[in-house]
């Protein structure tokens, strides 16, 4: 199987997987009346970790158009194969945004928009886009320092999936906590409910871009790597 076959692949399960469980977490949060944000982060961060613990070896783990996008800026992956990568993330994220809305009932998808964030009526379209670019800041900053460099592919995976549950515990209830545009728009799509999609692509595209140019132009020893 071609190398561009497999990246897409292994992007597009890694998504769905994201946008499956962290949007049934939600949906189940709702349908049982018992929502939890300690649950709903716990269920992003676990099935984000495990999917990245498992693709890095074949597309880096990114799962994550924000991630790939920042990648692209500093040239660490290509833009023909981001451009496969980024397909395949939203294209995960829309099919699992479909399963969910045609095996749960059609009362808890409508109340949950299938899972999708939300931004809260008291927080501004800036602050909004500032939460998130500052969350998937420290989500870039992470996958660069383990997956990225090499220094420690082996928990990349542990403090990917910990670093999002943290970032939905501190900004979830005022921007849903998405840090992940595919995740936002797959949702977005199949509900057609579009609130604050522009929120989640600005956000966390600065976010990560911002992390991986000081990562690759400030913290990376470039004598080390040459040498």
């Amino acid at each position: 199987m071609p190398p561009s076959t497999r990246n897409f692949v292994a992007e597009f399960v890694g998504t769905f997987t994201l946008v499956f469980i962290g949007g049934g977490a939600i949906m189940m949060a709702g349908e049982s009346n018992h929502a939890s944000l300690l649950t709903v982060a716990l269920a992003h961060g676990i099935a984000l970790g495990v999917m990245v613990a498992a693709t890095i070896p074949v597309s880096g783990g990114q799962l994550n158009p924000s991630i790939t996008i920042g990648l692209m800026a500093t040239r660490r992956l290509a833009p023909t194969l981001g451009s496969i990568h980024l397909v395949a993330q939203v294209l995960g994220a829309v099919v699992a945004a479909y399963l969910l809305k045609t095996a749960f009932p059609a009362a808890v998808v409508e109340a949950t928009r299938i899972g999708g964030q939300a931004v809260a009526s008291d927080t501004t379209t800036g602050h909004a886009i500032l939460l998130e670019a500052i969350a998937t800041f420290f989500l870039m900053f992470v996958v660069y320092g383990t997956a990225v460099t090499g220094k420690a592919p082996g928990v990349a995976g542990l403090l990917v999936g910990l670093t999002v549950s943290g970032g939905i515990l501190a900004i979830g209830p005022l921007t849903g906590g998405s840090m992940n545009p595919a995740r936002s728009f797959g949702p977005a799509m199949v509900s057609g409910v579009w609130e604050g999609q522009m929120i989640y692509w600005i956000g966390p595209i600065v976010g990560a871009v911002l992390a991986a140019v000081i990562w690759e132009y400030v913290i990376v020893d470039k004598t080390a790597r040459t040498s």
